[in-house]
């Protein structure tokens, strides 16, 4: 489990296909002597586990399922990517419960600088639409964000000076895709609905 808190910017150094999967190095800040082999970090929002450590990076391996699903299989060495350890019992709960589990990948359909703010406008994939709601919470690039408005599969979100500045999201721009993990109490919500 996560928070949507990102708390490192790593640098993608090497992607090396195996097979099925493509083993990933990224440099970070992190202490990487604090992380256990088998840990998971969120890696732009997608729930990775280490599979090697280095003394200023670790290793992780993405499956076929995760390239398919998620931005991870368009990543190049140089990527930039926001960085989020596992929760601890007793860690601050600062964002909102995020699992890690990418939905889909959402499109960056305009960003507007306004002034002390930035609003970017998404269009989600039709199935993950009826999931975002306004002033809701929404994990996009493993960052989690408050909804500000929805129109059908459109929706916005302005971001502060200090997220941009402590993401990777102030390279983001009109045309690119973000992943996006919907709310995990809305998607239960909607499952019990089904039953009424």
């Amino acid at each position: 489990m996560f928070t949507g808190i990102v708390t490192d910017i790593g640098t993608l150094r090497a992607v090396e296909p195996r097979h099925d999967v493509r083993r990933l190095t990224i440099a970070t800040r992190y202490d990487t002597s604090g992380i256990e082999l088998g840990a998971s970090i969120a890696c732009s929002g997608v729930c990775l586990t280490v599979v090697a450590l280095q003394p200023d990076a670790f290793d992780v391996e993405a499956a076929p399922e995760t390239l398919a699903v998620t931005t991870a299989g368009d990543w190049t060495a140089g990527q930039r990517l926001n960085l989020e350890r596992a929760l601890k019992i007793g860690d601050e709960l600062g964002g909102h419960i995020v699992q890690g589990h990418v939905d889909g990948v959402a499109q960056v359909l305009a960003r507007e600088d306004l002034g002390e703010t930035t609003r970017f406008t998404f269009d989600a994939p039709a199935a993950l639409a009826p999931f975002i709601a306004m002033k809701g919470s929404v994990t996009l690039d493993g960052t989690s964000l408050t909804v500000n408005e929805v129109d059908g599969t459109r929706f916005s979100c302005l971001l502060i000076p200090h997220t941009l500045a402590n993401t990777t999201w102030d390279a983001v721009r009109a045309g690119g895709r973000v992943n996006i993990e919907v709310d995990m109490m809305a998607r239960y919500a909607a499952r019990l609905a089904e039953f009424r």
